[in-house]
């Protein structure tokens, strides 16, 4: 039934959005033990085998996650056609926010006529998350220049989080080698595919049944994605109340059940982490 399969993807969609909120619980260490720190390594041109070497790396890495990402284009472009967009309204949507979440968020109130700054607004919430995960990668890639960041800035997402600091940790910040490789392995592979999927999904709205449970589908390959990224009691603080809220919360008009997830989440993880280092000062002798 649409009705149904239009509820299973906004359920989804706050608890997905939640649990990546909640990653940056899991990525950023609270201390950096500075005696460990390697010495700084710049590698040479674009085309260094150690940099090749390390994109074909977390192309592999991160292979098994593609056909996920696709579908979740896929979805998102269905949704936007669903939502009274045109093709190129779609189109130019898709390549420009780059942003699943922050899209499904925005469609229903750009349906409603809803003024342009609460869209501006809720999409920028649900966003909050990249700011912490940009804070994440932007240490490892301090030595490049500005409008080099800017770039790469643009290719981060959820899969880069959920890759990218458990091979490079913090500690290693000062050691540039391979990191632009295996960033671009992981960013570029999943635009590819994300775009694919939205433009797959602009382009065949029309004739694609909802009983296919295509939304479904790329909810279920989406887990292979946030699972590893919870990786410890924080993020899954944050994993479990973000999912309990989207569900009760599900039915607020505006999506206004994902912004709520992601903030609820987002808190609880912030929380249940700063308890933990407390905890573990109180310990030392």
């Amino acid at each position: 039934m649409p009705g149904r399969e239009n509820s299973t993807v906004e359920y989804a969609s706050a608890i997905v959005a939640g649990c990546a909120a909640c990653a940056f619980a899991a990525i950023l260490p609270t201390s950096i033990d500075e005696t460990s720190m390697p010495v700084i390594h710049f590698p040479g041109r674009p085309r260094d085998p150690l940099e090749l070497a390390a994109f074909l790396e977390a192309v592999k890495d991160t292979g098994g996650t593609m056909p996920g990402i696709f579908a979740w284009g896929m979805v998102t472009g269905m949704a936007m056609i669903k939502s009274g967009l045109t093709l190129w309204q779609a189109l130019g949507m898709s390549f420009t926010v780059f942003a699943g979440s922050a899209q499904l968020a925005a469609l229903p109130l750009i349906a409603a006529n809803v003024p342009v700054w609460v869209v501006f607004v809720t999409a920028l919430v649900v966003n909050l998350r990249f700011v912490i995960f940009a804070a994440a990668v932007g240490p490892h890639f301090a030595h490049l220049r500005w409008y080099q960041r800017l770039w790469h800035g643009y290719f981060n997402a959820d899969i880069a989080m959920a890759f990218f600091p458990r091979r490079f940790p913090l500690q290693t910040q000062y050691d540039t080698a391979g990191k632009i490789g295996y960033f671009n392995g992981i960013a570029y592979p999943n635009w590819f595919s994300w775009h694919a999927g939205a433009t797959t999904g602009i382009l065949l709205a029309g004739q694609i049944p909802d009983n296919w449970g295509i939304g479904f589908a790329g909810i279920l390959a989406l887990l292979a994605v946030l699972i590893p990224m919870i990786i410890n009691r924080a993020a899954l603080a944050g994993v479990i109340v973000a999912s309990i809220v989207a569900v009760l919360a599900a039915r607020l008009p505006y999506r206004l059940g994902l912004l709520a997830a992601v903030i609820a989440g987002m808190a609880v993880a912030m929380l249940v982490d700063n308890l933990l280092e407390d905890n573990q000062e109180g310990d030392l002798p």
